[in-house]
C-alpha cells in the first residue's frame, strides 16, 4: 500500500479472525479491570464494545494497543501474540487507535498532526513527497482539507475527533480502534461520524469501536460485545443484544 493510501494492508477475502483475545486478565491493585475476557474480531467487520462506565472497555483498548501489558492471557493479531508489545511495535503491525479523551497535538497544525501519524506508523524513513501527498489524501477523506493549516486546538470537538481518526488512519491500520468518537457530539455530528466509520470500513479496514451512542452502535455494528465489571456478559448481533435481559438490566435500561 502506498504512503497515505487509505485501506487495509491486506486484501479482504474469506472471513478470518484478525484479532483474537483469550483469557485476558488485568488488575490494578485489588481492582479487576479485565477478567478472563474472550472475543474475536473478524476481518472486515465492525465490532461494537459497550458497557457501563468502569466496565473495562478502555482498559481493553489499552491492552490491545500496547499502552498496558496484561497480567495473563493472549492477544493474537494476524495470528501472532502481541500481548505486552510496545505501542509503536503494535502500530507498525497494523493497529491504529483513537482515545476516549481527545489527544491531539494542540499547537501543531491539522496537517502536522496527520503527518506525524504517518511517520509513527512506518518503521522506515519515508519519502517526504509521498508522506505529504498521503497526508493530503487522508485529510480529504475525513473532510478536513480546508482546515489543514489551522492549529488543532482551534478546532471544534467534532473536528478534533475527526483529526484523531485521520492521524490513526495515517499509520496505515488493518484494525482501527475507535474509543467514543461520537461522545459529546450533536445529532448532526453523530450522523456525520457514523458515515465516516462506514466509509472507513468500505476501504477494507476492520473496526473495533467503543461507543455509548446506542443509535450508532445498533445501526452500524455487525456484532456487539458487552462488558460489565471487567467481564464479558454478552456477545451477539445488535438485535439480540438489545433484547438481552442481563444487558438491559445492567446497561441499556427499559
Amino acid at each position: 500500500m502506498r504512503s497515505g493510501e487509505i485501506g487495509s494492508k491486506r486484501a479482504c477475502g474469506v472471513a478470518m479472525k484478525l484479532l483474537e483475545v483469550a483469557g485476558l486478565n488485568k488488575h490494578f491493585g485489588g481492582l479487576a479491570a479485565c477478567t478472563n475476557v474472550d472475543f474475536h474480531v473478524e476481518q472486515g467487520e465492525i465490532l461494537g464494545l459497550i458497557g457501563p462506565n468502569g466496565a473495562g472497555k478502555t482498559t481493553l483498548f489499552n491492552l490491545v494497543s500496547g499502552a498496558l501489558a496484561p497480567d495473563s492471557g493472549t492477544i493474537a493479531f494476524k495470528g501472532c501474540d502481541i500481548a505486552g508489545h510496545k505501542p509503536h511495535e503494535i502500530t507498525r503491525r497494523g493497529i491504529g487507535r483513537t482515545f476516549q479523551s481527545v489527544r491531539v497535538f494542540s499547537k501543531m497544525s491539522v496537517f502536522e498532526n496527520v503527518l506525524l501519524g504517518h511517520h509513527f506508523g512506518n518503521a522506515k524513513p519515508s519519502n517526504p513527497k509521498e508522506a505529504n501527498e498521503g497526508t493530503e489524501r487522508i485529510l480529504e477523506f475525513v473532510e478536513l482539507s480546508a482546515m489543514k493549516d489551522a492549529r488543532a486546538m482551534d478546532l471544534i470537538l467534532a473536528n478534533q475527533k475527526r483529526l484523531e481518526v485521520a492521524r490513526a488512519l495515517a499509520t496505515g491500520p488493518d484494525l482501527l480502534l475507535l474509543d467514543e468518537v461520537m461522545a459529546g457530539l450533536n445529532p448532526t455530528e453523530v450522523a456525520q461520524a457514523m458515515a465516516l466509520v462506514k466509509r472507513i470500513r468500505e476501504k477494507g479496514i476492520t473496526i473495533l469501536m467503543i461507543e455509548h451512542v446506542m443509535k450508532a452502535i445498533m445501526s452500524i455494528c455487525d456484532r456487539i460485545v458487552v462488558l460489565h465489571h471487567g467481564e464479558k456478559i454478552a456477545e451477539g448481533l445488535p438485535g439480540d443484544i438489545s433484547k438481552n435481559k442481563t444487558v438491559i438490566e445492567v446497561y441499556l435500561g427499559e
